[in-house]
């Protein structure tokens, strides 16, 4: 449960500090997940037996859905044009597919343009 509630906020700074589509929501998969199983796993704890105040579990659970309201407008904030093609096509934004042509790959780049190689080999 330790585990699960360490991932979420940092996740979120994750994908706040990411500000690309398809890593914000990539971090948001996650967050899903460890939010998931911490309502579970707090779920679970009101049949151990040795647990004597269960307000907790129910507090907790009652906390993760209404994170879950905030997570939803939270996603659906991210800029869905800020992106880069995931070749694995789990995180591409509507419309976009891993098979689409990626658009990166018409802009010109030589590396000789911006470092000047010849300088490294006199020093």
């Amino acid at each position: 449960m330790l585990e699960n509630a360490m991932i979420i906020p940092a996740k979120i700074a994750g994908a706040e500090a990411g500000d690309l589509y398809d890593l914000r929501m990539e971090n948001a998969a996650i967050i899903r997940k460890a939010a998931r199983e911490l309502y579970v796993q707090a779920g679970s704890l009101r049949f151990e037996e040795g647990i004597t105040d269960k307000d907790y579990i129910i507090l907790l659970r009652k906390e993760i859905d209404e994170f879950r309201l905030l997570f939803i407008d939270w996603v659906a904030g991210f800029d869905m044009w800020n992106y880069i093609k995931d070749e694995w096509g789990l995180f591409n934004p509507s419309g976009v597919s891993a098979h689409d042509k990626d658009p990166d790959d018409d802009i010109p780049f030589n590396p000789e343009d911006f470092f000047d190689f010849d300088d490294d080999e006199e020093n």
